[in-house]
C-alpha cells in the first residue's frame, strides 16, 4: 500500500463525517417536490438505489444518451434519461463488471474511465489502475498504472485526466503521467473544459488551480465544500457543502453564492446545463433550478 494514501483516506474521513454530522435535521429546500412515486406529499424524494449497494463514489451524465451513471463499491448503475416526472418508477440497472469504482469520471459521450479494485472472481489487477469504457460500462480496459494506482479522486475530459491515488497526477494520452501539485490531497476534484483550471475540495478548504494542478491557491471566502463539478462549456462550477447546502460559482471558482440545499449526506455530484444531479442518502435526486428545488425524474 502506498503510504502516502493515509493521509488521503483520512481527509475522506472527516469530510464524511461533517457531512454526517451537517446534514442531520436538515431540510431540503426541495421537499415539497415530487417523489417516486409522483406524491407531491411525499418526504422522500429520489430515486431508492438497489440495497445491493452499499456505497457510492461517483455520479455522472453520458452526453450522448442522457443516461444517469452512478459509480458505487459494487460496481456501475444506469438511470434512464429523465423525460419529466410521472407515475412509472424508474429503476436502476446494473452494468458491467464487478469492480469496486472508487474513482469514476465521464471524459466524453460514450467514454468513460475510473479506477478502483476487482472484486474476488473478476480477472484484473488488483488495484486496476486507470480503466476505460467505451460501450456504456459494459466492459473496460486497462490504459495504465494497472497493479499500482487507486484513484480516489479522478476527473476527465476529452483531452485530459487528473487524479489522486496518493499523489496528484495528471495524463493526457492515458499511459504517460505527469506529477502534479504535491501538497494537495484532495476528496473531490472539477476541471475546467481546457484543463488549466482545476477545482479541489480538501481538509483544509476549497484551493484552485490555474497551471492544470502544478501548483494550488486556497480560494478566500470559499464555503467548505466537500463536492465541486465543472458545467462544460461554461465558467459555471457547482459545490455541495458540508451542511448540505449547494453553491454556485459563474467565475470559474473565485467567488461563490448559496442556490439552495439538498437533504441527507451528499456522496456525489454532477453538474450540466440542464440540471445537478446528487446521490444522498441513498437516493439519486435531480434538480433543474441550479439546486433551490430537488426532486425525482
Amino acid at each position: 500500500m502506498n503510504l502516502k494514501k493515509r493521509p488521503r483516506l483520512a481527509v475522506a474521513v472527516v469530510v464524511s463525517a461533517g457531512l454526517v454530522v451537517a446534514s442531520a435535521g436538515c431540510t431540503s429546500a426541495g421537499s415539497g417536490g415530487v417523489g417516486q412515486g409522483g406524491d407531491p406529499e411525499s418526504a422522500v424524494v429520489g430515486i431508492k438505489l438497489p440495497t445491493a449497494v452499499s456505497h457510492v463514489h461517483g455520479v455522472g451524465v453520458d452526453p450522448e444518451t442522457g443516461d444517469i451513471l452512478v459509480a458505487s463499491h459494487e460496481g456501475l448503475y444506469v438511470l434512464p434519461a429523465p423525460e419529466g416526472p410521472g407515475e412509472e418508477s424508474v429503476v436502476p440497472e446494473r452494468i458491467g463488471p464487478d469492480i469496486d469504482l472508487m474513482g469514476f469520471s465521464v471524459a466524453e459521450p460514450g467514454r468513460y474511465v475510473a479506477s478502483g479494485h476487482p472484486h474476488e472472481g473478476f480477472d484484473m489487477p488488483n488495484p486496476v489502475g486507470l480503466i476505460e469504457s467505451r460501450d456504456g460500462g459494459a466492459t473496460w480496459q486497462s490504459l495504465s498504472r494497472a497493479g499500482e494506482s487507486d484513484f480516489h479522486a479522478l476527473v476527465a475530459n476529452a483531452e485530459r485526466v487528473v487524479g489522486f491515488d496518493g499523489s496528484l497526477q495528471a495524463t493526457e494520452d492515458g499511459s504517460t503521467w505527469e506529477t502534479l501539485d504535491d501538497g494537495i490531497e484532495p476528496f473531490s476534484l472539477s476541471m475546467a473544459d481546457d484543463g488549466r483550471t482545476v477545482m479541489a475540495t480538501t481538509q483544509g478548504g476549497l484551493m484552485r488551480s490555474t497551471d492544470g494542478g502544478a501548483a494550488f491557491a486556497p480560494v478566500e471566502g470559499a464555503p467548505p465544500l466537500a463536492l465541486v463539478d465543472w458545467v462544460p462549456d461554461t465558467e459555471v462550477v457547482f459545490g455541495v457543502a458540508l451542511d448540505g447546502r449547494v453553491h454556485r460559482s459563474e467565475d470559474s471558482g473565485v467567488t461563490w453564492e448559496s442556490t439552495g440545499l439538498v437533504e441527507g449526506e451528499a456522496q456525489a455530484l454532477h453538474a450540466d446545463a440542464e440540471q445537478l444531479v446528487v446521490v444522498a442518502d441513498h437516493r439519486v435526486t435531480r434538480s433543474t433550478d441550479a439546486g433551490a428545488t430537488f426532486r425525482s425524474w
